[in-house]
């Protein structure tokens, strides 16, 4: 089992998620409020920690295409996080976003499930992407995750079986729920922010380490 972990806001926490076995480390390199937001000079720091430890995921929710390519082509992460607003960059868009970006940088599309159209959108956005991260959503954050809750994993596990793509499982996860949300929706991998997270207080965090050690263990474990 893939273990993905959001959001790391320096290139010595980067490492420290890596060496407790976490393969996908997340960043947010954005100035625009985003829970963990760090610089692109940091992220990009990060990414460069990154190398031959973990893969690194670089999140955008903006939807100007040429603001998405500068900061991909800046941090040079080896994955692309799409979580606009859903449905506010589209396949079409995304298949022209690919064609902009180094060859090996893959593309990991963020699908809001529980809206009545998150099965057409995850079906729509297969073909274009490299991934789906399958997240929950909430309207005080902007874009597709970063919610803290769960969502129902049965629509999840619906997507799973619909795409032929690997697809990651977010929203609300932690080591005492991500056994059972394996068992119910059989993803690729599974993503846990929130709730892996030390508040410091005025919204700040920094990544709880037992609880990241964990979540890879139970995942792991479940897997």
């Amino acid at each position: 089992m893939i273990v993905q972990i959001y959001t790391a806001q320096s290139a010595a926490e980067a490492i420290a998620l890596a060496d407790l076995g976490v393969d996908h480390v997340g960043l947010t390199p954005t100035t625009i409020g985003l829970p963990g937001q760090i610089s692109e000079a940091v992220a990009s720091e990060a990414v460069a920690a990154l190398r031959g430890r973990a893969r690194s995921s670089a999140l955008s929710v903006e939807t100007d295409p040429d603001e998405i390519v500068r900061m991909a082509l800046a941090v040079q992460a080896d994955i692309l996080h799409l979580c606009g607003e859903a449905g506010a960059v589209d396949a079409d868009a995304v298949r022209a976003l690919r064609r902009r970006l180094p060859a090996e940088m893959e593309i990991m599309q963020a699908i809001a499930v529980g809206r009545e159209d998150d099965l057409a959108l995850a079906l729509e956005y297969a073909p274009v992407s490299d991934y789906l991260i399958l997240d929950s959503y909430t309207t005080d954050v902007q874009g597709v995750g970063a919610a803290g809750v769960t969502h129902d994993w049965s629509r999840s596990a619906a997507i799973v079986e619909a795409v032929d793509i690997p697809v990651i499982l977010a929203g609300g996860l932690a080591a005492d729920n991500v056994a059972a949300a394996i068992e119910a929706v059989r993803p690729w991998a599974v993503d846990s922010l929130t709730r892996t997270n030390r508040p410091l207080g005025d919204g700040r965090f920094e990544k709880d380490l037992d609880a990241i050690a964990a979540f890879v263990a139970a995942a792991r474990a479940a897997s």
